[in-house]
């Protein structure tokens, strides 16, 4: 009977050991089956037998299949070899004129023979320049896209192919400074091209690889992670005539350099999800991060450019405050326009007059938090969102008023214009120059009737064919005065040939006066 206890009680004891053993076991391969192991130095198991295809997609890759990718990628990415001709241009020399601007410019005798001669103005050459960059085949027809600063003024482009070193001359097909994309083409078939990914995808801590032609080197890859989505760094110039510039780079830490703009920021698909384009350097050089245009916002600007010339860019019409200017600015002053410092969202600080935003019923102080559903916590990921649609497109704009959330459907975006036609380049287009026009009390400050600001300066005709600076004040085409923008791009449509007279308001009150050839095409720029 002892014997029985005795035996009875080792197995309960050795069934309840087992039983805890098993328990335990499962316990910890639990723990170690998961994506976090603080204190552990074990890799998870179900990382080391992941394979491409599964559950989690093409970008959970592990690191080790870069080079599926780069094989997949090289191909596509060509080396841009630009060159400047040397070219002359209008030094802009005063008339030496010290009367009054208002007597010189529209008086009948400021415009006399020497002036309708050619008048005393030099003009200089600068001697020609060489470049290179990267770009992305997106065609098997030679259709290729890169920065607008790699082919910016090129008189010829050259392109040549990493896996045959053949070299073709590329004719340019469009640009778009504002998101700093540019199309061009060379001629023939079966090229090897990228195929487009989906940049929305693309999360935070996925591996990416760069491709291109660094320091003007063989194609080159270099492999981080995504640091950073939607970011502004303010390196945009829109080159037209209000400052429109589309910034919301995916940032990394791929090692990019001088000559990788333009080319390819891939996953580990192989599958482009962003042009390169700069780097954040205090040297000129890398510096630990670098910036890519989201290929979502790329196959928006590509497509307008191939269909109508030029991209067709809609608006919502409202102005907002940045997070740069609200950090900047006290409690007091942010009350007193009527801004929060810590909002999640886009808040409005006017609303224009028959604008998209008008029209779905947004009011100054509306916050607007979603486009379409897609959240958007600050003005780069708007100014994205909205960059994918046309005029006359539809879309959804969610936001807050007094706490409550409302949401306007089915809004109509417009262009620039207030109305939804396709928009073509016109001559004030290919100034290449972020024109305004003085408002009556900016003209009476100065002395003048009039005119027409020149802001900043891109890359067109004014960069290419004069050294005109920021701040000139256009009075004159020809011999005509202009007050308005219209106004002087009625002229440059009419007149192949025009001298362009003002004065720059910090110099004093010399009149200047620029020589340039508006004839042509947007492609021969």
């Amino acid at each position: 009977m002892k014997f029985k206890q005795i035996a009875t009680t080792v197995l309960i004891s050795s069934i309840t050991a087992a039983a805890a053993i098993f328990v335990y076991g499962k316990y910890f391969e639990t723990r170690q089956s998961g994506a976090l192991q603080n204190g552990s130095n074990d890799i998870p198991v179900n990382y080391a037998r992941y394979m491409p295809g599964t559950e989690r997609g093409a970008n959970a890759v592990p690191p080790s299949d870069f080079v599926t990718a780069a094989r997949a990628a090289v191909p596509g990415v060509v080396h841009i070899k630009t060159k400047i001709n040397p070219r002359q241009i209008t030094n802009g020399n005063n008339l030496q004129r010290r009367r009054s601007i208002l007597q010189d410019l529209f008086g009948d005798d400021f415009f006399g023979d020497e002036f309708n001669g050619g008048g005393g103005g030099r003009k200089y050459y600068i001697p020609g320049q060489m470049a290179s960059g990267s770009g992305v085949l997106i065609s098997d027809d030679g259709y290729i896209v890169t920065n607008n600063h790699v082919i910016a003024d090129a008189d010829e482009i050259n392109v040549s192919l990493s896996n045959d070193n053949k070299t073709f001359k590329a004719k340019l097909v469009g640009t778009d400074p504002s998101t700093d994309l540019a199309v061009i083409k060379i001629t023939g078939k079966g090229f090897p091209y990228l195929l487009y990914g989906n940049s929305d995808n693309v999360e935070i801590g996925q591996w990416v690889l760069a491709v291109g032609y660094p320091l003007n080197l063989d194609a080159t890859v270099t492999a981080g992670i995504v640091s950073a989505k939607s970011r502004s760094i303010g390196i945009n110039k829109s080159g037209g005539r209000i400052n429109n510039s589309i910034e919301s780079f995916i940032q990394t830490d791929a090692a990019v350099n001088q000559g990788n703009s333009g080319g390819a920021l891939v996953n580990t698909a192989g599958e482009l999800v962003g042009v390169n384009s700069a780097i954040a350097s205090p040297t000129g050089s890398y510096a630990g991060y670098s910036y890519a245009i989201p290929v979502n916002l790329i196959k928006k600007v590509v497509n307008d450019i191939l269909k109508y010339g030029s991209v067709q860019r809609a608006y919502l019409g409202v102005k907002y405050a940045s997070p740069s200017a609200i950090a900047s600015m006290s409690d007091d002053q942010l009350r007193d326009i009527g801004i929060r410092r810590d909002v999640n969202g886009v808040q409005i600080t006017e609303v224009v007059d028959n604008s998209s935003a008008a029209t779905a019923g947004l009011k100054q102080g509306d916050v607007i938090i979603k486009i379409n559903g897609v959240n958007i916590p600050g003005p780069s990921q708007m100014s994205e969102q909205v960059a994918r649609y046309k005029p006359g497109d539809k879309i959804s704009i969610s936001y807050t008023r007094g706490g409550k959330e409302y949401t306007a459907e089915n809004v109509t975006l417009r262009n620039l214009q207030g109305n939804t036609d396709v928009v073509k380049v016109t001559s004030i287009d290919r100034l290449g120059a972020d024109l305004s026009e003085l408002t009556a009390e900016e003209a009476a400050n100065i002395g003048v009737k009039g005119g027409i600001r020149v802001n900043d300066i891109g890359t067109g005709i004014l960069k290419k064919q004069t050294s005109m600076a920021p701040g000139f004040v256009i009075l004159k085409a020809g011999n005509t005065a202009v007050t308005s923008v219209n106004s002087l791009g009625s002229i440059l449509d009419k007149q192949k040939n025009v001298q362009l007279v003002g004065f720059y308001p910090q110099r004093g009150g010399n009149i200047y006066y620029y020589n340039i050839v508006t004839g042509g095409s947007a492609e021969n720029l």
